[in-house]
C-alpha cells in the first residue's frame, strides 16, 4: 500500500451550530469530557506551535495541565526552545487531535507567563521523580549520550534524596488566553463540519461555519 492509499471515511457524527455553546471554552470542556469518557490515552496532549525571530514554526506535544478563567494552561523549562520563542513572540497555537472520535479543536491565542506561586504550587504537586527530572534536564539542549542525562538524573536524586524538591528557577509555566477556537468534526466523503470562534473588540465570540 502506498502512502497516498491510506484514507478512511469520517462517520461518527456531525456537528451543527444549534449543538454548540456560545462560549469555545464551554464547548472545549464538554468535547474534552467527552473525549476522556472514551479511555483513551493521553486526552489532554496538545501540539504546541510557535515560531521563532526568522518566522521558522516550531511544534511539540505538551500536556494541557488546567483550565482557569477561560485561559489554558500548560508548564514547561524556561530554558527551552518554546520558551525562548514565546519570549520573542507571545502568538501561539493549540492543536488537540482526537482522532478517536474524529475531532479536533485549534486554539489561536497569546501567552502570559503564570505567577511563581502558581508554578510552586503545581510543581510540589507532580511526582518526586518528575521533580527531579525537571531538575536534570536542560531542556531542548544537546546531550551526547543517555547516560549522561540518566547521570544528572541520579545526581538529583542524590541532591534533594530528603525532604521536597525545591522549584527550579528555570521551570515556569504559561497561560494561553484565546482569541479564535475552531471546532471540527469529521464527515463522510471528506465533507467536514467546522465551526470557528473569533472573539471580538466588546469580548463577545462571534461563531460562523467555514468549509472544510
Amino acid at each position: 500500500m502506498t502512502l497516498h492509499q491510506i484514507r478512511r471515511d469520517y462517520t461518527q457524527g456531525t456537528l451543527d451550530r444549534d449543538q454548540l455553546s456560545e462560549d469555545p471554552v464551554e464547548q472545549f470542556e464538554r468535547w474534552l469530557q467527552e473525549y476522556m469518557d472514551t479511555g483513551a490515552p493521553d486526552p489532554t496532549a496538545m501540539t504546541v506551535a510557535t515560531v521563532d525571530e526568522n518566522g521558522q514554526p516550531s511544534q511539540r506535544i505538551v500536556l494541557l495541565k488546567d483550565i482557569v478563567d477561560g485561559d489554558f494552561v500548560f508548564y514547561t523549562n524556561l530554558e527551552s526552545r518554546k520558551a525562548k520563542e514565546l519570549a520573542k513572540n507571545p502568538r501561539i497555537s493549540l492543536h488537540f487531535p482526537w482522532h478517536l472520535i474524529e475531532r479536533q479543536v485549534k486554539i489561536c491565542g497569546r501567552v502570559e507567563p503564570l505567577s511563581t506561586a502558581s508554578v510552586a504550587k503545581y510543581f510540589l504537586s507532580r511526582p518526586k521523580e518528575s521533580q527531579l527530572a525537571a531538575w536534570a534536564s536542560a531542556q531542548s539542549q544537546p546531550v551526547s549520550t543517555r547516560q549522561m542525562l540518566m547521570n544528572k538524573f541520579a545526581e538529583a536524586k542524590q541532591k534533594f534524596a530528603r525532604g521536597e524538591v525545591p522549584l527550579p528557577k528555570f521551570w515556569g509555566g504559561y497561560k494561553v488566553t484565546p482569541h479564535e477556537v475552531e471546532f471540527w468534526q469529521g464527515g463522510a466523503h471528506r465533507l467536514h463540519d467546522r465551526f470557528q470562534y473569533q472573539k471580538q473588540d466588546d469580548g463577545h465570540w462571534q461563531i460562523q461555519r467555514l468549509m472544510p
